[in-house]
């Protein structure tokens, strides 16, 4: 189900049948380095992150990592959407993109329709987190006109991270 659409970009649903792209987008350098390893090895592990994470969000929420797909070829490029995450107090955007569709203005562009989205369902406020050495997430983040607001560490984890915000 599309949830929105942008120039070039839709952003879906993830659905059960996705459970390829999201193993493959889950085990590429950037996701093990940036977000860290969900164990995803299998078919069926992917099919269970995605019943258990994306789509349980939003079912509970009304939204979620939404997959991400080129509109010309319909090939899924990356995750963006919104995430209500323990320890932050405001709903979270978060974003990862295959390393073969990075630097080409993807991010920003579902960042951006993801940020537009969140006006229309009433959201006020987002923030945003990366690890400290992620440059490119950041640079991103700071194109969105999110501001820094310092860093966080999230429950059940050690590392500080680097907070962003934006008033909607």
């Amino acid at each position: 189900m599309k949830v929105l659409e942008t120039e070039r970009l839709i952003l879906r649903w993830v659905e059960s049948s996705d459970a390829e792209f999201i193993m493959k987008l889950l085990n590429e350098p950037g996701w093990l380095k940036y977000i860290g390893d969900k164990g995803i090895r299998t078919l069926d592990d992917a099919r269970s992150y995605i019943v258990n994470g994306p789509r349980a969000m939003c079912e509970r929420e009304g939204f979620g990592l939404f997959l991400t797909e080129r509109k010309d070829d319909q090939s899924p490029i990356g995750l963006c959407g919104l995430i209500k995450r323990e320890g932050l107090e405001d709903v979270d955007i978060g974003f990862a993109f295959l390393a073969d569709f990075q630097s080409q203005g993807y991010a920003y562009e579902a960042a951006a329709g993801t940020i537009e989205f969140a006006k229309k369902i009433g959201l006020n406020r987002l923030v945003a987190i990366t690890t400290k050495d992620n440059e490119l997430s950041s640079k991103l983040l700071e194109k969105l006109d999110m501001n820094p607001e310092g860093y966080v560490t999230l429950p059940n984890d050690t590392e500080e991270l680097k907070k962003y915000g934006l008033n909607l």
